[in-house]
């Protein structure tokens, strides 16, 4: 039977491979649910093509424009961010592809595990936010947590068979993003337009400057802690500037097993669609002649700060990785509106550590309002 999905966040650079990935495997995956927050556009023409049951417009000044766009189709069409939430509890998904930005994935994230969906997550935050109360609640409703991120899924590959055998440390590889190699002196006079051309991958806006500043990579150590149950110390980030290698396991006897291949999130998606199974696909493969080259390098935490700080919120946990994610959030967005500079992200998120009030057990309600004061403090450093 063909596997119905539910794509959180379809205009996106994520949502739209997942797309293709469902696009080219019809006797295998079709759509159900198709959510998105502004792009009504795109959305319309993924509408027409896919005909989900359901469509989601979480920006409620375009349903309008939704409703009248679409009223020669069977969908049923809701607004808002509660309805983005609660479509996700239908009968009729089998899975929930999370590909939201950002926090705004938590909530839906949490009502698909409690109504017991696969949950392919390619949104890092909400592990981030909220690692050990959504690691619970999916032990709770029995839901599978599939990761699409390139490097979680590699982790993922390499421990399929491995079953109760003890992982030693995770290799989470980094591309170094665009500045690889370059000082803090140079950072500080880093422009957007610089920020956003990834040498490797082709992601949204906010990724991109994560990747450009090695936040990305913070918040998937964070992420990797939650997902496979291992401790800070057992979590080594590598730069591997061709990114062939997506990440590795090395186990107690010593050896280690990595993922590889030429850099395309569709084959994540499509291993998480497809799990426990593969898939033959069309992708370009990958050849050690065109690659004769693999090299690795150590993180420079002095330059790339942002690194640190996650890091260090993973260390001391409870509610301090959600004020990292918030002041974050907060940051990226001022630095693509050019309100401050490229140095200046890691200020706004270090003082905002040093200030949001430190909660060691965290409840769901404790993360919201967590999340809430931090950006409320984080705006006021941009408006100083």
């Amino acid at each position: 039977m063909k596997k119905r999905i539910a794509i959180l966040g379809s205009t996106g650079s994520i949502g739209t491979q997942a797309l293709d990935v469902i696009r080219e495997n019809p006797e295998h995956f079709e759509v159900e649910v198709l959510t998105a927050y502004n792009n009504v556009e795109l959305l319309l023409k993924q509408v027409r093509e896919f005909k989900p049951n359901t469509v989601v417009i979480a920006n409620e000044s375009k349903y309008d424009e939704l409703v009248q766009a679409l009223r020669d189709l069977p969908v049923k069409i809701y607004a808002g961010s509660d309805a983005v939430s609660q479509i996700v509890e239908m009968d009729t998904i089998d899975i929930v592809l999370t590909a939201m930005v950002g926090y705004s994935g938590l909530l839906p994230t949490i009502n698909a595990i409690k109504s017991g969906k696969t949950i392919a997550l390619a949104n890092k935050e909400t592990l981030v936010v909220a690692g050990e109360l959504i690691q619970k609640l999916a032990l709770q409703n029995k839901a599978s947590i599939l990761p699409v991120d390139s490097e979680h899924s590699a982790i993922f590959q390499c421990l399929v068979g491995e079953g109760q055998n003890t992982i030693e440390k995770i290799i989470l590889t980094a591309s170094g993003g665009p500045f690889r190699g370059r000082d803090l002196e140079f950072l500080k006079s880093v422009t957007k337009e610089k920020a956003l051309k990834h040498p490797n991958w082709d992601m949204g806006a906010k990724i991109t400057i994560d990747s450009a500043t090695m936040m990305n990579k913070g918040l998937e150590a964070i992420e990797a802690r939650w997902l496979f149950g291992i401790q800070p110390k057992q979590i080594e980030v590598v730069v591997h500037p061709q990114s062939i290698v997506h990440s590795a396991v090395q186990f107690r006897d010593g050896s280690i097993k990595a993922q590889m291949g030429l850099p395309d999130m569709k084959l994540p998606i499509q291993y998480a669609f497809s799990f426990p199974n593969r898939m033959e696909t069309n992708f370009p493969r990958f050849s050690f002649w065109d690659h004769p080259e693999l090299t690795f390098e150590k993180p420079d935490l002095k330059s790339f700060r942002n690194l640190a700080l996650a890091f260090d919120a993973m260390d001391k946990c409870g509610n301090m990785p959600c004020i990292l994610n918030a002041a974050n959030e907060i940051a990226v967005e001022a630095f693509l509106k050019d309100k401050i500079g490229f140095c200046e992200m890691t200020d706004l998120i270090e003082q905002s550590m040093h200030k949001i009030a430190y909660i060691k057990h965290p409840n769901l309600d404790d993360l919201i309002n967590t999340d809430k004061e931090t950006r409320e403090f984080s705006k006021t450093l941009i408006n100083k």
